[in-house]
């Protein structure tokens, strides 16, 4: 009788660990394009072979990238940055044939400056009259 239990539970431990299997990395960026002087975040998506989606850290994925370094999964973009663009490298540590590359612009334009909440609060006033207006 044992041994059938051990078996029983040989066999759904490994079901287990083969439905946490991941499949396929996908980029999931949250924006178009990468800031300079900052620590951009690179997120990764794993398809597990049970269809379900986890997402994926440094812990998981070797990151790489020729022009640029990471940090994590933080990609490391220097202040006086000339290429208009990177390719980001991502190999999944577990299985490295599993693996994706994309190329992700650089933002070339500074920021502008913020309103102040003065504009914001003047502009919102002026929007809901007219709103009325019409």
């Amino acid at each position: 009788m044992k041994p059938i239990l051990l078996c029983l539970l040989a066999l759904v431990l490994k079901t287990s660990v083969n439905a946490q299997k991941v499949d396929s990395i996908y980029f999931n960026l949250y924006t178009d394009s990468l800031k300079k002087g900052q620590h951009n975040y690179i997120n990764m998506d794993g398809k597990l072979s049970n269809g379900r989606w986890m997402p994926l850290t440094a812990r998981d994925i070797e990151f790489s990238c020729t022009t640029a370094s990471f940090q994590g999964n933080e990609l490391i973009i220097p202040g006086d940055f000339k290429p208009e663009k990177v390719t980001v490298k991502a190999v999944l540590k577990s299985n490295p044939a599993v693996w994706k590359e994309i190329t992700i612009w650089i933002k070339q334009k500074p920021d502008g400056p913020l309103p102040t909440q003065e504009e914001i609060m003047r502009d919102l006033k002026k929007d809901q009259k007219n709103k009325r207006n019409r």
